[in-house]
């Protein structure tokens, strides 16, 4: 079989976050665009789910859009990481799809494998596009949220942060965002590493980071922007444990439809479309 990988000029793919609960048709139809339109090959990976119809019910989704070049890649231990069939399959896929459920399991059952290496390696050298909606957008970034409380007000011991797959270091993704009142575990996170830009993601939302890495919304909701680049102070590291964290110098801005931002000069602007429609 042919493989896409090359030993040409390296090209990153784009890296998709949806929020969850995907019921606007152009997520998933911009993603299928993205990959190459109706015949492009996307890789289903259930892992998060552990539900056995989730990776067929996904296939449906991708299918009334036209592409039928799907493959639902059963991976439900390490052992199956290594696969050559699955391995085969990744190294010829357009683009990659993790479903919702538990990014935990993700990191458990995918981290360090040579399909977690495939994946990155395609992504950033051989424009292999990947998303990820629910836990599956969680997962994409290095510094990966894998548990926390709910509530607006950063605390101490607020947030549980793990490895993720590493597409990006520039970002700290959560997901049901405004909808699971997850402002507080964000900005959590981002007090103990304030070189990343927090992206909270609602559901039927997907933040779409280009390889120059702007980011462009989908859907029907918003993506909250936290960039701590200008903090002056921060509690986190002398607040007791669950204690309330005092944070100064944040920069916030709420995304949707026609706004963008760049995550290299921490910009955001209208873009021309919605600058006309206004």
């Amino acid at each position: 079989m042919a493989s896409h990988l090359s030993s040409g000029p390296s090209t990153r793919g784009w890296i998709v976050p949806i929020g969850g609960r995907i019921e606007s048709r152009e997520l998933l139809d911009r993603f299928v665009e993205l990959c190459g339109g109706r015949n492009a090959a996307i890789a289903i990976i259930p892992t998060a789910s552990g539900e056995s119809d989730t990776g067929p019910w996904y296939q449906d989704k991708f299918r009334a859009l036209g592409c039928t070049r799907t493959k639902v890649l059963p991976l439900d231990r390490r052992s199956d990481c290594d696969d050559e069939d699955w391995l085969s399959l990744v190294s010829e896929a357009d683009g990659v799809f993790f479903t919702g459920g538990n990014q935990g399991r993700l990191g458990t059952v995918l981290g360090g494998t040579p399909i977690a290496e495939l994946i990155q390696r395609r992504n950033r050298e051989d424009g292999l596009h990947v998303a990820g909606t629910s836990a599956g957008a969680a997962y994409l970034c290095e510094h990966m949220i894998a548990g926390g409380a709910e509530g607006p007000t950063p605390h101490s011991k607020m947030v549980t942060l793990c490895a993720g797959l590493g597409l990006t270091n520039r970002a700290i993704i959560d997901q049901h965002f405004t909808q699971r009142n997850r402002l507080g575990r964000l900005l959590s996170a981002l007090s103990y590493n304030p070189f990343c830009v927090g992206l909270g993601v609602d559901e039927d939302t997907g933040a779409f980071i280009a390889p120059d890495d702007s980011i462009e919304i989908e859907g029907s909701g918003a993506v909250t922007v936290i960039d701590p680049s200008g903090v002056e102070f921060s509690s986190i590291d002398s607040a007791r444990a669950h204690e309330p964290v005092a944070i100064l110098g944040l920069a916030m801005h709420i995304l949707t439809r026609g706004t963008a931002f760049r995550l290299d000069t921490r910009e955001a602007h209208v873009t021309e479309t919605l600058a006309v429609r206004r």
